[in-house]
């Protein structure tokens, strides 16, 4: 590479970094990004996307074996594991080169290989070619995170397993135990109880979804038990004992006893921790807290012309809320005035059968802080559209502030939340009340009527329950 001088250089091509990238050079900025795995990161290639298009092929069989309510006929429904990951790993191919055709497009310079702050605005890459620096006066970090692993649950790739082994299976589990009921252990464990492993799923905390509000936890838990699968809370593995070629027995302690259960494939899913070692961080003035760099509300570290988005700068660890910091300092840098991100009106979204997705507060959380609530809830099987769909199973809540009429949060159980919960996202960023809700007119026959009942309901006039 024969110029080496950039206005901007982003380390890591995840959804944060690609996204500044683009945007950075949309705003006539001289970019280059450094990646030293593939572009588009954990996201595209090893978590969103992949697991998304399993969590599909574990969708239809689940339909195909209900064909017999919605009157057809199937025989016989089977799958092939190799096949299911062979599409999945198309999937994140095909949005990996979307991201090289977007770089071309929109001239950023792609450069693979590994980065580190070498000193005020230099940043030395290793490549397969050997060693150069580039300058530039704005660097951001986007090197996002990995899966944490504790002392004894170590994965290795056979009997224990991370996300990565667990989108390219060795084998299609039996008896499986999934660590943690977070997004990536619940979504896992929805896609291998589908396709018949004895699904366990351990939980310290005492509800499974912990971040979730207690009635969609509560739903979705009765849910997963009706599956099959076999939930156990307030519960922690404190042991793994490992025989190569037949399983694993786990020491799983439980109201202070401790029961020894057996399987042959364990997915450890109990957190994440930041990519921030190696990088230079600390030397050039970088305060680190628990793996995760310390920034302001405009991803900012402290340092001039370095900046920190996505995982590695910290909660909530979404790819969406990466991109949308990668768009916001991309604009601060070229001069523009962009709004900081307010965490509380991003949403999450678990991909779990049934779907989970929430904005802003719980009830529990709106509380705690000091609210008078209002409280909405309307069911799923009040709504035509979805009991038509054969997805009768679940439910929206509503949370409003009881004095100023503010919707403090919003809380979904059942098909399609994933889709459904823009739609009160948009309505907080908006700062819309109960009343502009109310008057808001949902097409019939559609699921998201259900949204507007829960509004309703929160103030006593829902229609259909």
């Amino acid at each position: 590479m024969s110029d080496t001088s950039f206005d901007l250089v982003v380390i890591g091509a995840g959804p944060g970094g690609y996204v500044a990238a683009i945007r950075a050079a949309q705003l006539g900025l001289k970019v280059a990004c450094v990646e030293r795995e593939n572009l588009g990161g954990i996201c595209l290639n090893w978590g969103c996307i992949p697991t998304k298009a399993l969590l599909r092929s574990a969708e239809v069989f689940h339909t195909m074996h209900r064909a017999k309510e919605f009157g057809l006929s199937v025989e016989k429904p089977g799958f092939d594991l190799d096949a299911i990951v062979k599409r999945s790993r198309g999937v994140a191919a095909q949005m990996n080169g979307g991201i090289k055709a977007l770089f071309k497009k929109n001239k950023v310079t792609s450069i693979m290989g590994e980065a580190k702050l070498a000193g005020k605005g230099k940043v030395e890459v290793k490549t397969g070619k050997g060693t150069e620096t580039l300058t530039a006066k704005n660097i951001i970090v986007a090197t996002g995170a990995r899966a944490r692993e504790l002392p004894g649950l170590e994965a290795d790739g056979d009997l224990v397993w991370t996300y990565r082994h667990a989108l390219m299976p060795v084998r299609m589990p039996k008896k499986l135990l999934v660590i943690g009921s977070g997004a990536i252990g619940i979504e896992f464990a929805s896609f291998y109880n589908t396709l018949g492993a004895d699904t366990t799923v351990v939980e310290v905390m005492d509800r499974v979804l912990p971040v979730e509000d207690k009635d969609i936890s509560a739903f979705a838990k009765k849910q997963f038990e009706k599956q099959g699968m076999k939930i156990l809370q307030k519960a922690m593995v404190k042991q793994l004992d490992r025989t190569l070629g037949k399983g694993v027995v786990a020491h799983i302690e439980m109201g202070g006893k401790t029961e020894k259960m057996e399987f042959d494939t364990v997915i450890s899913a109990v957190g994440i921790v930041g990519n921030v070692e190696g990088l230079g961080l600390e030397e050039a003035g970088v305060k680190i807290d628990r793996t995760h760099v310390i920034t302001d509300e405009y991803c900012r570290t402290g340092v001039e012309g370095l900046y920190a988005i996505g995982d590695i700068a910290g909660a909530p660890w979404l790819a969406h809320k990466a991109s949308h910091e990668g768009v916001m300092v991309a604009e601060l840098i070229a001069g523009k005035h962009p709004h900081p991100i307010k965490p509380n009106s991003i949403a999450g979204c678990t991909y779990c059968h049934p779907q989970v997705a929430s904005v802003g507060l719980s009830e529990d959380k709106a509380k705690e802080a000091g609210y008078e609530v209002k409280v909405g809830k309307f069911p799923f099987i009040g709504n035509g559209k979805a009991v038509a769909m054969g997805e009768a199973e679940g439910l929206v809540k509503t949370v409003f502030d009881a004095k100023t009429g503010e919707l403090l949060g919003a809380h979904m159980v059942g098909a399609e939340v994933t889709e459904m919960i823009q739609g009160y996202v948009i309505a907080r960023q908006l700062e819309t009340t109960e009343e502009d809700l109310m008057e808001t007119v949902f097409p019939h026959p559609t699921m998201s009527e259900m949204m507007h009942e829960a509004v309703l309901a929160a103030y006593g006039r829902a229609l259909h329950i």
